[in-house]
């Protein structure tokens, strides 16, 4: 059985004063396999991060539903959903949302601190996870003392110390340099490697080039899909740019 069904989703906005009603995604339907990398691309406005955040339960649809190992969102109760997302799912952002208060350590550890994890347990998941990203040596330094890349690896480690079932990335490269980038890139590509299944908003066609799979978005239908199989980078990059060329969005970096 797939990890994540997404069924049939319809988004429908009302302006303030209720007069037009704004169409964020219609009819979207598809499936992820554990172990999967997902990206979904899009030009801006076509509903991709409006499909991230119902699929980070930030929000519901109008219509259709989502699935992760067999539960509806849908039946979940929203006193339980920082819960159900703290469990079970995992978040990095482009802008990092580190606490600039809290040293690296502090912010990575803190959704273990949320769900009451005792000491020991937060201390025995921390270093495998910092030592596999690079970080260890930077744990007792604050978000301002380190670079663009090293604060989003910490964002990652943040993400992944909790073993969600699924890590969502909303544009992960989007304030890096291509250095900083390429980094990311890789690290996210080993973690696909180990098994974590990963779905990824980004308009770069270098960024999804790392996916095993892309889902392109447009005026919020979905448009068309890629599989990478087992072509390299440069190939898949190559097949990535020449389909948003027919869609009309993304960029190339």
């Amino acid at each position: 059985m797939s990890l994540l069904q997404v069924k049939a989703l319809g988004k429908i906005y009302n302006t303030k004063l209720g007069m037009r009603q704004c169409v964020a995604l219609k009819n979207v339907s598809f499936e992820v396999i554990e172990g999967e990398f997902v990206a979904i691309m899009g030009a801006s406005g076509s509903g991709k991060t409006t499909l991230l955040n119902i699929l980070a339960s930030l929000d519901k649809p109008t219509t259709g539903d989502v699935l992760l190992d067999g539960k509806s969102f849908s039946s979940i109760p929203d006193r339980e959903l920082s819960e159900f997302r703290r469990k079970h799912l995992g978040f990095v952002f482009q802008d990092f949302n580190l606490l600039d208060t809290f040293s690296l350590k502090d912010n990575i550890l803190l959704p273990l601190v949320l769900m009451q994890t005792p000491l020991s347990e937060m201390e025995a998941r921390l270093l495998p996870v910092t030592r596999r990203l690079g970080i260890t040596q930077l744990l007792n330094k604050y978000p301002y003392e380190v670079s663009g890349g090293e604060k989003q690896r910490a964002a990652i480690a943040r993400a992944v110390i909790t073993d969600p079932r699924i890590l969502l990335a909303d544009e992960p490269t989007g304030a890096l340099d291509s250095k900083a980038s390429a980094g990311l890139l890789g690290q996210f590509a080993d973690l696909h490697g180990i098994g974590k299944t990963i779905l990824m908003v980004t308009h770069s066609a270098m960024a999804a080039s790392y996916a095993s799979r892309v889902l392109f978005i447009s005026d919020g239908a979905l448009f068309s899909q890629l599989y990478r199989g087992d072509e390299t980078n440069r190939t898949f990059f190559d097949r990535i740019v020449a389909n948003l060329s027919i869609l009309g969005g993304g960029d190339i970096a």
